[in-house]
């Protein structure tokens, strides 16, 4: 049994898929804590590691297919969820958003592949729920913001 699991870059081809780094997630979070890693203390790592687990499970049960984005500003989204040939919903994972900065970043890049990647659906999972419209150079999107407890619950539920 595998002790990590892995999502590939995001890309048009398969074969440039495969050419670029993947994103590697362990595949219990209590392993990574108990074994002191360097971002035992970054909720915001433990964060997307819990998320890449569950997305992780509806790529096991052939459900969706499961990448990130980044662009050549390295600029990148955490998850993009593929179901077929259609990209689904596109997902950053941030314990904090509070700081004006990361809360920009955030958003930036995922109307930055909301664009590049046609895909509406944008969701930002931390600690807030509520639902924001926000514009970034003239691009206007709709940002659903949801909490990881509820996120869990829903994407748990949508499973069954």
């Amino acid at each position: 049994m595998a002790l990590c699991v892995s999502v590939s870059w995001c890309e048009r081809t398969i074969k440039r898929t495969f050419l670029y780094d993947k994103k590697i997630y362990s595949i219990d979070n209590g392993f990574v804590y108990s074994k002191g890693y360097q971002f035992k203390d970054d909720f915001g790592k433990l964060y997307e590691n819990i998320v890449a687990i569950e997305l992780k499970k509806l790529e096991m049960n052939n459900i969706a297919n499961i990448y990130y984005w980044k662009n050549s500003l390295q600029e990148e989204v955490d998850f993009v969820v593929k179901r077929g040939i259609k990209i689904e919903q596109l997902i950053q994972v941030c314990y904090n958003i509070e700081n004006a900065e990361t809360k920009k970043r955030e958003i930036r890049a995922l109307i930055k592949a909301s664009e590049e990647l046609r895909c509406p659906n944008l969701v930002i999972i931390g600690n807030e729920d509520k639902e924001e419209e926000v514009e970034w150079f003239g691009t206007k999107r709709k940002i659903k913001f949801i909490s990881l407890w509820k996120w869990l619950l829903e994407n748990n539920d949508s499973e069954n």
